[in-house]
């Protein structure tokens, strides 16, 4: 059962959100919050397995409460929801270690996937809004400014995976495209995740483009 939080300012999104999902089979809404502080201690208190978070809301925001989760012991997935898809804090929640983003006008059962895609914590959640989201906010990271001391230590192949990863490729994917088996993807993920000491594809996705492995709006193989 996925144990999901949801927290927003706004009572009627809440209500609608909890019974989208605790409509669906294996997902249990523990609690609902209105802002970032009271997601906090509800989080810490419930100990949920996602976090879907609203980006904007009075008091403490969302990306301050994501901030906050994810710096503390055995922290949960974090799924932003955002009105705009061109939100002003998609990037820094990128970057605070968000596991993925969703516009609210989703439809009902993206909403369950996506709770269940970042409960997994395989992939990217929707690439394409995510990718669109990346390439808009990263310039403002400075591609090739940032580059991480263990980015060096990876071979050819790492180097290729996580360029496919930050253009949201899935493991599936990323072995059809370069000819292995998910096995082997899975291995140079892992491979990927641990020279860089990254929790996840989000984080990947982050490391590629501040260190201009990937370019916004560069075409890949």
């Amino acid at each position: 059962m996925i144990r999901v939080l949801v927290v927003d300012d706004q009572a009627l999104l809440r209500g609608g959100f909890r019974l989208i999902l605790e409509s669906q089979p294996g997902i249990e809404v523990v609690a609902e919050a209105a802002d970032g502080r009271e997601a906090l201690a509800k989080a810490r208190e419930l100990r949920p397995d996602v976090v879907l978070m609203d980006v904007r809301m009075p008091g403490m925001d969302g990306l301050e409460a994501t901030r906050q989760l994810l710096a503390g012991r055995e922290p949960p997935r974090v799924l932003m929801l955002t009105t705009f898809d061109l939100d002003e804090y998609v990037y820094d929640a990128l970057r605070a270690g968000a596991s993925g983003f969703l516009l609210k006008d989703v439809r009902p059962e993206q909403l369950a996937d996506a709770v269940r895609v970042v409960a997994d914590g395989e992939t990217l959640l929707a690439p394409a809004i995510t990718q669109r989201l990346v390439q808009q906010y990263v310039r403002r990271a400075r591609p090739g400014t940032t580059r991480p001391p263990g980015l060096d230590t990876l071979t050819d192949r790492e180097v290729s995976v996580l360029r496919l990863i930050a253009r949201g490729d899935s493991n599936a994917e990323i072995a059809a495209g370069l000819f292995l088996s998910q096995t082997t993807v899975k291995t140079h993920v892992a491979h990927v995740f641990s020279k860089l000491g990254l929790r996840d594809r989000a984080q990947a996705v982050v490391v590629a483009y501040e260190s201009g492995l990937v370019e916004p709006g560069e075409p890949l193989p």
